[in-house]
């Protein structure tokens, strides 16, 4: 596996070594000792989570005030664009975005450390989104930020309308929202 770094420092694009022939393939999709070497993190992950998406959904911008959680994030199925926002008010980075691919097909994952928003836009027929965390869910430290807030500028990949759940709509902007000191 090797470590690609994005335009925002501690987020960081994993890329598995795949061993494929004309049976199909294999890949170590997680190995504590090899993530530990890349990252130099020594995380231990709690949960994961599994959701299945339509296409033209989008998820988030999510994160936790409390129990900020820490993602390995990933797609077994499908495609989406990944989107990761800094939140901490004492980064150089603060506010500033990065936006990946993430799919079946590359097999790429992403680690999203605690103080960073997180979302998704699924960009195929449908995709299959996996994540591992660092803490628990806790729904009464959830917090979402507007995904097209202007100070934040995503260009996200929409020819129509997202499909959002309630939740998802009432996304605060950077500007108000609750951040990381």
């Amino acid at each position: 596996m090797k470590a690609i770094p994005t335009n925002l420092p501690e987020v960081l694009m994993l890329e598995p070594k795949v061993y494929g022939d004309e049976r199909g393939f294999f890949y170590e999709s997680f190995n504590q000792k090899n993530f530990a070497e890349l990252t130099g993190l020594d995380v231990q992950f709690v949960q994961d989570n599994h959701s299945l998406s339509a296409k033209n959904v989008l998820r988030g911008l999510h994160y936790q005030i409390r129990q900020a959680q820490g993602k390995l994030v990933r797609v077994t199925s499908g495609s989406v664009f990944d989107v990761v926002v800094d939140i901490r008010k004492s980064s150089p980075n603060f506010g500033q975005a990065t936006c990946v691919e993430l799919s079946a097909e590359n097999r790429r994952q992403l680690w999203i450390p605690p103080g960073f928003a997180h979302g998704f836009l699924v960009s195929s027929d449908s995709a299959e989104f996996l994540y591992k965390t660092t803490d628990y869910w806790a729904p009464e430290h959830e917090r979402c930020l507007q995904w097209n807030d202007p100070a934040i500028g995503i260009l996200w990949p929409l020819s129509e309308a997202p499909i959002m759940s309630a939740k998802d709509q009432q996304g605060k902007l950077l500007a108000e929202a609750e951040v990381f000191a």
